[in-house]
């Protein structure tokens, strides 16, 4: 990371005083919020003092501060990196079912069936007998699902024909068929910080060298996005553009511009995650799908049934070039051979149903997401976010606990949590929860008193942990 880029980072007060202690602690706070990634190699002390126009022992002393607390690690020669004293990563699999346990459930940000599920479900069934006479494998899919897609993105302005597209069981599978056939042990993978869970696993269990790249409310830095880009060499790059998952930001037109050149200048490919493109709330500027601004084949977008539809359809695909999509139907013979012919079936006549039922999503899930809002803005106000203008969660930032203490409190109190670290790496993102709002408003109404009531009263042996830089004075 450069002075530069720092500094923006920082934005301190320069009448902050004592300054040293203001800007150690302003790193640390973007540390652990994830915007500066761990083992991300700071600029010189000269450097940033020059930058920040301030005295270089004002900058030793704030880093001597941040590698006493554990927040940087220096070797003589080779400069300085982000790290953290003591990462908490979850030990527990917070996606395991837990249904009939009585707890609300606001780990999983899954919305219910739509209206229309059912119908489609009959009308599937009726499909069903023609498809009898075949086997029932297609490595591609259902050739009539395949151009209901390709008719899909061609309509959102993305030309796309059905031998580009691969019928997958889920996005999920989506994402382990394309790090299965592109990533290997040692090879860098650019995420988002904070980006999806399961992605993250993906990219571990293939052995990829992950490298964060930090994103708020507010969005992309284009600049750090390349610069993290060339300097890693990442062999992948992981984006959720639209209402990215958990903070709800939306990637204009001209980032989505920077970011698809950079990454041919890195001559890193794209993997696009559109689980949540048709999810707009609120009347939003229209964006291309990051793809079309794609000049050399890198972009592959992955989508699903799951958010706009249901789930337990487990249906999802890939576009990619015609070639690709064959390598990748063939790789997926160790895997699974072929999607469901019957979900397959249902989520063609969904798409049949698309204007419907996104129609239903947006007021059903504008509902929720108002009634989250007020609740918080009610009964815990000093808890902060941003409303995100589509999508199906906030991101919320706690004022004063740390996420995982608290998530253990609220589950006392009837309520199951998504805390910070788990959407990010090596225990960072600890100030932050998602909370999803694809539950009916009157369960989220009662989720925020129970939360507000975990807040006040908590379980005994559960406290607020002190700020790490202050407590230590």
């Amino acid at each position: 990371m450069s002075a530069t880029q720092l500094a923006r980072l920082v934005a301190l007060d320069p009448a902050a005083r004592p300054y040293y202690r203001a800007l150690a602690d302003a790193i640390r706070t973007r540390i652990m919020d994830g915007q500066i990634p761990v083992r991300l190699r700071l600029p010189a002390e000269r450097h940033l003092a020059e930058t920040l126009d301030v005295s270089r022992t004002t900058v030793t002393a704030a880093y001597d501060l941040l590698r006493e607390r554990g927040y940087l690690e220096s070797r003589q020669g080779s400069g300085s990196w982000t790290a953290l004293p003591d990462p908490a990563m979850t030990a527990d699999n917070p996606w395991l079912s837990t249904d009939g346990d009585g707890l609300v459930q606001l780990q999983v940000a899954a919305p219910p069936a739509p209206a229309l599920l059912h119908a489609a479900m009959v009308e599937a069934v009726e499909d069903l007998p023609r498809y009898g006479m075949g086997n029932g494998y297609d490595p591609m899919g259902l050739p009539i699902l395949r151009e209901r897609i390709a008719a899909y993105h061609t309509a959102r302005g993305l030309a796309t024909r059905p031998e580009q597209i691969v019928v997958t069981t889920g996005s999920q599978h989506a994402l382990q068929l394309v790090a299965g056939l592109l990533v290997g042990a040692g090879d860098p993978v650019l995420v988002e910080s904070p980006t999806y869970p399961h992605a993250i696993e993906v990219m571990r269990h293939r052995g990829a060298r992950i490298v964060p790249v930090g994103i708020s409310h507010g969005g992309w830095e284009p600049d750090l996005l390349a610069g993290s880009m060339r300097q890693s060499g990442a062999r992948l790059a992981y984006l959720m553009p639209d209402f990215q998952n958990p903070t709800g930001a939306l990637m204009d037109d001209a980032t989505r511009a920077a970011v698809v050149g950079a990454a041919r200048r890195a001559d890193t490919m794209v993997l696009v995650d559109e689980t949540w493109t048709e999810l707009a709330l609120d009347d939003v500027p229209r964006t291309a799908p990051l793809a079309a601004f794609d000049t050399d084949n890198r972009v592959i977008g992955v989508g699903s049934a799951s958010k706009l539809w249901w789930g337990g359809l487990r249906i999802g695909w890939i576009r990619a070039t015609a070639a690709l999509a064959r390598r990748l139907a063939m790789y997926r013979s160790s895997v699974d051979i072929a999607s469901p012919v019957l979900e397959q079936l249902v989520v063609v006549r969904l798409f049949d149903r698309l204007a419907e039922t996104r129609a239903e999503r947006r007021r059903t899930l504008r509902a929720s997401r108002d009634a989250l809002v007020t609740g918080l803005r009610t009964q815990l106000p000093e808890w902060t976010f941003t409303v995100p203008r589509g999508g199906g969660t906030l991101w919320v930032r706690l004022d004063g606990v740390g996420a995982t203490p608290f998530a253990e409190a609220a589950l006392t109190h009837g309520v199951r949590l998504a805390p910070g670290p788990w959407f990010g790496l090596e225990g960072t993102l600890e100030s932050y929860l998602r909370l999803p709002y694809t539950q009916p408003p009157q369960v989220l109404t009662d989720a925020v008193t129970r939360l507000r009531a975990a807040r006040d009263h908590g379980p005994a042996g559960v406290v607020r942990p002190p700020d790490p830089l202050i407590a230590m004075v």
